[in-house]
């Protein structure tokens, strides 16, 4: 198995990847280039840096991955807010994206704390 398989921010991560493709497929057609195209590629980021990251030879490397991951979750973050403004989201459900992202956030922030204090 590959090392980013076994990480629970790139596992997360990945989820949420499917539930914003799902979830952006309800947004009106004219936001194809707009928000959804947005959306779709900061949560492909997250999950994809990781993985990139991990495969990296050094720990610098890693965490400099790990940073850009945590950007795209917080940019996601964002895109939910707006999103739930705009009522392309119900409430309801921006708060369950934002407390996953908050979760994958900690995680990927944990991680650079452990890569940063330890040998790699």
């Amino acid at each position: 198995m590959k090392p980013h398989k076994r990480l629970n921010a790139w596992i997360k991560s990945f989820e949420l990847v499917k539930e914003i493709y799902l979830l952006t497929k309800l947004f009106p057609s004219e936001e194809k280039f707009g928000l959804i195209s947005q959306m779709r590629r900061a949560a492909v980021s997250v999950p994809v840096n990781i993985a990139e990251g991990a495969a990296r030879r050094s720990k610098k490397e890693f965490i400099q991955f790990l940073h850009i991951a945590l950007g795209s979750v917080t940019e996601l973050d964002t895109l939910v807010l707006l999103s739930a403004e705009l009522d392309f989201i119900e409430t309801k459900k921006s708060e369950s994206l934002i407390e996953k992202l908050d979760i994958i956030g900690k995680l990927i922030y944990g991680l650079i704390l452990k890569l940063d204090t330890k040998e790699y």
